[in-house]
């Protein structure tokens, strides 16, 4: 099957050709700054203290919480927290604030928390 025709980088000076968009030096650094940016809370994630709690949350509860409200079966895989944390470690390890869901629920509950598929994020 043939290829698209390569196309200039689209950082602004870069004269490099490239199937996606950025030249592979510029999509490392968009990247490091899109996960810096989107992931600020990504050490809590890495802490002993939320892996056991997580164990513990997935043990207590395996199906899927709101797969389970639709009558439907679904192993969780994902532990959610149920209010946004928002950096605050008194609500990121609070045992009543998490619950488990699947995969497909829990990344769309948390589309549209954060605001994509071009919805508006009110913060109070």
């Amino acid at each position: 099957m043939p290829r698209k025709p390569l196309k200039p980088c689209g950082h602004p000076g870069c004269p490099e050709l490239t199937e996606g968009r950025y030249c592979e030096k510029h999509q490392r650094e968009i990247d490091r700054q899109y996960n810096k940016r989107n992931r600020p809370y990504q050490r809590l994630y890495n802490t002993s203290h939320w892996q056991r709690l997580r164990k513990q949350v997935l043990a207590k509860q395996p199906l899927c919480v709101i797969c389970l409200k639709d009558k439907r079966i679904t192993p969780a895989r994902v532990v959610d927290h149920i209010k946004p944390h928002k950096g605050d470690e008194v609500i990121f390890f609070d045992i009543g604030n998490l619950q488990s869901l699947c995969k497909s629920c829990h990344d769309r509950k948390t589309a549209k928390e954060d605001g994509r598929w071009k919805r508006k994020v009110y913060t109070y």
